[in-house]
């Protein structure tokens, strides 16, 4: 991908603030506004900027408890990985799936309700056609650093 300091300047500028009107960007990044808006633009069309999302302080809004599972598949073939990434695109609760590499296949974010409302989808999970062979859960005791987005530098 071919991104000038420009476009690097308001790719930095938008993670931080996503809802920032369009001139104050463009003052921001030293370009006029309608050239700061040609290149938002080219950069959601070229899939850079793949949308925006509100950060939400989810301890304000009800109780819930996230959980971090290291999930190893009976079998690896592509087949169980697609497979596996079918079932678990069906389930709201996870938030963000990774494959990796390691010791264990997936690395899934969960956000429950509570610990019995875990339970039950990795019961389902294991209890299902998904692959799964092992779950290993790690409960999120607080965030020391979150994610403010990524370093483009």
């Amino acid at each position: 991908m071919d991104l000038d300091r420009t476009d690097q300047r308001i790719l930095s500028v938008l993670q931080g603030d996503g809802r920032i009107s369009n001139r104050d960007l463009a003052e921001r990044v030293a370009l006029s506004p309608s050239a700061c808006l040609k290149r938002v633009r080219r950069l959601e069309q070229i899939g850079v900027i793949r949308g925006y999302l509100a950060d939400l302080d989810l301890a304000r809004i009800r109780d819930s408890v996230t959980v971090f599972a290291e999930v190893t598949l009976g079998r690896h073939q592509v087949a169980d990985f697609r497979r596996f990434e079918t079932v678990i695109a069906a389930i709201p609760e996870v938030v963000e799936a990774c494959q990796i590499s390691g010791r264990f296949d997936f690395l899934l974010t969960f956000v429950c309700r509570d610990i019995d409302h875990y339970r039950e989808l990795t019961d389902s999970l294991l209890d299902s056609d998904s692959g799964v062979s092992t779950i290993t859960s790690n409960i999120r005791m607080k965030v020391s650093k979150g994610f403010s987005g990524y370093p483009l530098a």
